[in-house]
């Protein structure tokens, strides 16, 4: 099962699978989610209604099954993610507050509860004291993730003419 981040659904709409062009992307997200494969988390889902764009029209569109609830993410992932974020010493404070009240630490602690693959744009090991990764704090707390590509060729999605 997939988690997707954020940046994957505004990448894919202003860059490489915009609505008009490739459409077939949208309806695979829709496929893929229709066979329990993919899912994405309600933190991210606020963040993208928040934008009153074509973006925020179709997943509004979307079954609700697809944006899972953050009362499902359990207490003790929460709590290995914080822990873990608090005591690493490679980012500042800010960083650390930072990511806590974001949709990234709610997309890795449910993929942490439901054992899922996070896939995201994000890369590990940019050296950042200011910011906190979405890969970093994957690795750090043992939960898989990728890059969208790798997704894609993964599940063997392909989006002929």
């Amino acid at each position: 099962m997939y988690l997707i981040d954020t940046n994957v659904f505004i990448d894919a709409k202003n860059r490489y699978y915009p609505f008009d062009i490739v459409p077939g992307f949208w309806e695979w997200l829709k496929s893929a989610h229709l066979s329990a494969k993919l899912y994405t988390v309600e933190a991210v889902y606020d963040e993208l209604v928040g934008t009153a764009d074509e973006l925020c029209e179709w997943i509004k569109k979307m079954p609700r099954s697809f944006t899972l609830p953050a009362r499902e993410i359990s207490a003790p992932s929460l709590t290995r993610l914080s822990t873990w974020a608090n005591t690493s010493p490679q980012y500042t404070r800010a960083a650390v507050f930072e990511f806590l009240g974001t949709a990234d630490y709610f997309l890795v602690a449910h993929a942490h509860t439901v054992n899922a693959t996070v896939v995201t744009h994000e890369r590990a090991g940019t050296g950042s004291r200011n910011r906190i990764k979405i890969p970093d704090a994957c690795d750090a707390v043992g939960v898989s993730w990728m890059n969208p590509f790798d997704m894609l060729r993964t599940e063997q999605a392909t989006f002929r003419l």
